[in-house]
């Protein structure tokens, strides 16, 4: 499977033998079957109902008398703890402990059961409860209305001791959120106490609004009103005191109806039929810490043979539609689809017909984004349960209680590398392999393996290229933000080849409003990015067209006799003295190919050149980073290069035993021989065309070696 879920919690294995064990000890002590952990004939009752901004999970049971536990799941310390009993026969909407675990947040509604009396105060539908539990003491009704009400405590980032206040959301099926401001104190020692009880502050933080989403890691609440049947995307960012601001708005082209009412990540909600989500609009928003956004977007369904949905990439400045065929028409959609999160990548699963992997970092390109579709792998992908899609790659399915954290699966995907036929799938692989970043050079020998066994497989794109610029792109691109913008990601600049089973439209969309001036974290990388699609075109990414100029200005001016200024000639070749010394020490090994072995002054020129152009370029662009840190990384990017090239090279000789000194021309060469020889034309080819330097080589004669080796083939088969 192209993503592999990693299980972190399960109702089943880490809930369950918990209660029981509770359950048998209240038994053993005499206690009857009144405690928590009465669940022998109840299994069905236990549910998620929340996740933590801590990780820690919040779940629900009912005894056989029909009361309501409310139970926490540590995920530090993997153990679980009873937080509070309601005995009475109610349903839990929404639940939401405080960091310290001394108030509890819950909101209720009458069991569905006929003939039962009302447990909840007279004229209400939904009771909303605020509980002091450390120790379990005083119950403060907050809302007792006629409307579905949803709690969540706000999470802030500070040290360790307790804080005085606590910061509590309650949003409405009546289309508005507040915040609610709770003091607390302590009294009698540890006891934790609600110190403004009779009256809590509150502020209005949204209201008249469609559609509302809550990031629990980063603590933003993201939401869409209509102004004038126009949709638009509105997001605040709340901070470690009552602090909250309005960060952005952004018109959204989408379909939203004012009468609806759709809430995302606000833990479990079983008042909505599942069945039915298939047909109501999906959306959802994403950001990963480079400072991308992206939202979501799958309409209505109204066809059984295609399904059209969309991505906002705003950091990027455009949008793409696309539009998936599902195959056989009696094939029909019965489940909703799925929007999952994984760093780079945005993954659109449809359980039964297709999975679409989205590169969100580097969209332009279609060919970078992998879509799969129409086998038994792609259907039995994931759970066919509503999943959720949480913050840091977390994905939670609330039928089964198992919470998972999705990752690519990078043995399954180099597999498909190997398998694979199609070019755009073989480039999409290759990416996503590579922005897998674990065990590097473990993976890179995989990768040149499959290189060497498929030099002539590609019709659309150089294998050797794509292989060296993308390695060295995502071998510097964690160093530091914007790096995106200024290496070079792939060899392509265009792709036009249609994928199969799906097309696409790609418009631009108007950037998001920036609400506030001034930006840390998240937001300083996002406001960067949309700076960058406002005012810099051309695009800025790095190729060496000013090197190629140079470098061919020095040789001519050496053949007529011409000299350039020593100190000049000589600052590019200790550029490259530094590059072959960082390059030898990546690897203590002996190489098995002849190269870095003797001097190559126009070998080594172009890569001074190329050190001090990529330099200047990072200067001009990369603020307030170290110029010391940019000298550095450029070293390191260009010895991947070379190391690259070396490491084919070296995967070549060793697959055919050849010794180190074997490339003589006074004889014949073997079809060892000549398979070396062709690989090392391929090399050149590719570096050729994008003007990278090569490795310094025995005597330097890279080209001679190519000439000569395929005279020697010639001669050979005739």
């Amino acid at each position: 499977m192209a993503l592999r879920l990693v299980s972190d919690f399960d109702l089943g294995k880490d809930v369950l033998p918990w209660l029981r064990a509770q359950r048998a000890a209240l038994v053993a002590a005499g206690a009857g079957g009144g405690g928590p952990g009465v669940l022998e004939n109840n299994y069905e009752s236990l549910r998620v109902l929340n996740v933590e901004r801590n990780g820690n999970i919040i779940y629900t049971y009912k005894d056989d008398k029909g009361n309501v536990f409310f139970g926490l799941y540590d995920y530090q310390t993997k153990q679980n703890e009873h937080l509070y009993t309601f005995e009475k026969d109610l349903q839990v909407v929404s639940c939401s402990v405080n960091r310290e675990r001394t108030l509890l947040a819950a909101s209720l509604v009458q069991a569905a059961k006929e003939g039962r009396r009302n447990e909840l105060q007279p004229g209400s539908r939904c009771l909303t409860l605020l509980v002091e539990i450390h120790p379990i003491n005083n119950v403060k009704v907050l809302k007792a209305v006629d409307s579905y009400i949803w709690v969540q405590f706000l999470y802030p980032q500070v040290e360790s001791h307790p804080l005085p206040e606590n910061h509590l959301l309650l949003t409405s099926e009546e289309k508005y959120i507040e915040q609610l401001h709770i003091q607390v104190t302590q009294e009698d020692g540890n006891r934790v106490v609600i110190k403004n009880s009779g009256h809590l502050p509150r502020q209005r933080v949204a209201e008249d609004f469609v559609w509302a989403q809550w990031d629990m890691s980063e603590q933003r609440l993201y939401y869409i009103d209509l102004k004038k049947s126009r949709s638009v995307l509105k997001c605040i960012q709340f901070y470690a005191d009552e602090h909250f601001s309005l960060m952005f708005e952004a018109p959204l082209d989408v379909s939203l109806s004012d009468s609806g009412f759709k809430l995302v990540n606000f833990g479990y909600d079983d008042l909505q039929d599942q069945e039915k989500l298939s047909k109501h609009p999906t959306l959802c928003v994403f950001t990963n810490h480079t400072g991308s956004l992206c939202v979501c977007y799958c309409p209505n369904f109204d066809s059984w043979e295609q399904i059209t949905y969309s991505v906002l990439y705003f950091h990027k400045g455009h949008g793409k539609t696309f539009t998936a065929t599902l195959g056989h028409v009696d094939s029909r959609v019965t489940k909703g689809i799925t929007f999952l999160s994984l760093d780079y990548y945005v993954a659109v699963y449809l359980p039964g017909h297709f999975f679409h992997l989205l590169n969100i970092q580097h969209p332009d390109l279609i060919c970078h984004s992998l879509f799969l579709t129409g086998n038994s792998e792609v259907i039995d992908m994931l759970p066919h349960s509503p999943l959720q899609s949480l913050s840091g790659s977390l994905v939670l399915d609330w039928g089964s209680g198992k919470l998972y954290r999705a990752l690519l699966n990078q043995s399954y995907l180099l597999e498909f590398l190997w398998n694979t036929r199609l070019d755009c799938e073989k480039l999409a692989l290759l990416h996503c392999v590579l922005s897998c970043g674990r065990d590097p050079r473990r993976l890179e020998a995989k990768i040149i393996q499959w290189i060497s066994e498929n030099i002539s497989a590609c019709h659309s794109f150089d294998l050797i290229q794509e292989f060296i610029i993308a390695s060295s792109y995502w071998s510097i691109y964690p160093e530091t933000s914007n790096m995106d913008k200024l290496l070079p990601y792939s060899s392509l600049l265009t792709w036009d080849t249609e994928i199969p089973g799906i097309t696409l439209v790609t418009e631009e969309i108007p950037l998001p409003l920036m609400k506030v001036h001034s930006f840390k974290g998240y937001w300083e990388k996002l406001n960067s990015n949309l700076e960058y699609v406002k005012y810099s075109k051309p695009h800025l990414h790095y190729n060496n067209s000013v090197v190629r100029r140079e470098w061919h200005s020095l040789i001519s001016e050496e053949k007529k006799g011409k000299r350039r200024s020593t100190v000049y000639v000589r600052n590019i070749l200790d550029n490259a003295i530094k590059v072959i010394s960082n390059l030898e020490a990546r690897n203590l090994e002996p190489r098995l190919t002849p190269l870095l072995q003797e001097e190559d002054n126009h070998q080594r020129l172009l890569m001074g050149l190329m050190v001090s152009e990529l330099k200047d370029h990072l200067l001009r662009h990369l603020q307030g980073v170290e110029k010391k840190k940019i000298e550095q990384m450029v070293l390191d990017y260009v010895s991947k290069l070379l190391d690259l090239i070396c490491q084919i090279l070296e995967a070549s000789w060793r697959k055919h035993n050849l010794h180190p000194w074997v490339l003589h021309f006074n004889r014949r060469a073997s079809a060892a021989e000549f398979a070396v020889f062709h690989i090392m034309t391929r090399i050149l080819e590719a570096t050729n065309s994008l003007f990278l330097p090569l490795p310094p080589g025995r005597h330097t004669r890279w080209r001679e070696y190519v000439l000569i080796g395929n005279l020697l083939y010639t001669q050979h088969n005739t």
